[in-house]
């Protein structure tokens, strides 16, 4: 159990104390449910009606907030409380896997594979042949790497994630449970007599550095070239990247979401879940796509919003939402207008 005091948080996310400094704490919890011995945050004035009945030690919140009544808890005062504590969550993360360190049995490690110092290799991994893996990485039960893979420097790999040969890992890369790297692209050619011969996928995958992927994720390797996840991008559970995509710079995608082969992601993109997008395409730079998106084409304005399916600009979609509400009144409204027209021909 890692325990620390007020103060000592306070200085590893550069905050102030406003009460005991030597109130220790050595769990987290949530600001409506915390015990006496956990630290919790407060970021959202939704929840603020908690910090005065919350049982939590030491509360992080932002420096300009104000108490109307006195609390029990104390507080560290940051300039964004949400951020230090995520930050602080990081940090504690990062100290709960640095004593991993060695090689469990069973696991097996080929001979030519290289690994850095302060490894971690949990029992039942498998490294396979001409693996290069960097300094301080961690290998949890069940993960497998093929051959010739290379992995930089501090990186994670939880529990089943496969990654096939040939592919390259920067550092500071986190990959959780159950996520697959590099299994073949949907590759399949029509032959006359109405089979599908198989395409060989001979390319690989190629993540780059402080990339985060979440748990039953895959990523297929290219046809030809390298399917790539560019540095800073953040991938959520259950997402499906194809052959030959590349997802640009600190792009982040939510779950569910599909991009089909040779898809091209801008920098700085934001993708909500469920979003499926046609192959072949391009994104801008800095564009926001709204949950369950279809793209059918590319999106060639950077920093533009669009929604639905096929998915268009966000102001346009929201018209014809309005406008699609008042179909019935206009469906009467042109019977009427009918029903008018025929009296008056009949008039005439």
């Amino acid at each position: 159990m890692i325990q620390f005091s007020a103060q000592q948080i306070a200085l590893m996310i550069q905050g102030k104390v406003d009460g005991d400094q030597e109130v220790v704490v050595f769990e987290f919890g949530k600001i409506e449910e915390a015990t006496t011995g956990q630290i919790s945050f407060l970021a959202n004035p939704k929840y603020e009606e908690f910090i005065y009945t919350t049982q939590a030690s030491i509360i992080i919140v932002n420096e300009t907030f104000t108490l109307k009544s006195p609390i029990k808890a104390t507080l560290i005062r940051v300039a964004d409380a949400y951020a230090a504590f995520a930050s602080l969550l990081t940090k504690y993360q990062a100290l709960k896997t640095q004593n991993l360190t060695g090689i469990q049995t069973p696991s097996y490690i080929s001979e030519s594979a290289k690994l850095g110092e302060n490894h971690f290799v949990a029992a039942f991994a498998h490294i396979g042949n001409n693996v290069n893996i960097g300094n301080n990485v961690k290998i949890f039960p069940h993960v497998v790497i093929g051959d010739n893979t290379i992995i930089g420097n501090d990186v994670i790999l939880y529990p089943g994630v496969i990654i096939y040969a040939d592919c390259v890992l920067g550092n500071h890369i986190t990959i959780h449970a159950g996520t697959v790297i590099g299994s073949d692209g949907f590759g399949f050619a029509p032959s006359t007599d109405g089979r599908y011969q198989k395409v060989p996928q001979l390319g690989n995958v190629i993540i780059e550095d402080h990339v985060e992927i979440g748990a039953n994720t895959t990523i297929d390797r290219a046809t030809i070239g390298s399917t790539i996840i560019r540095k800073g991008v953040k991938l959520d559970n259950l997402i499906q990247v194809a052959h030959n995509v590349e997802v640009g710079e600190n792009t982040v995608i939510a779950a569910q979401t599909g991009l089909s082969g040779s898809t091209k992601v801008g920098k700085g993109v934001m993708i909500g879940g469920q979003t499926g997008t046609a192959g072949h395409l391009s994104i801008a730079d800095g564009v926001k796509v709204a949950g369950r998106s279809g793209i059918t084409k590319s999106i060639i304005q950077a920093n533009s919003t669009v929604t639905g399916y096929p998915a268009t600009d966000n102001g346009s979609a929201l018209r014809a939402q309005v406008h699609m509400k008042n179909l019935p009144n206009l469906e009467k409204r042109v019977k009427e207008l009918e029903i008018l027209v025929a009296q008056l021909t009949q008039k005439g």
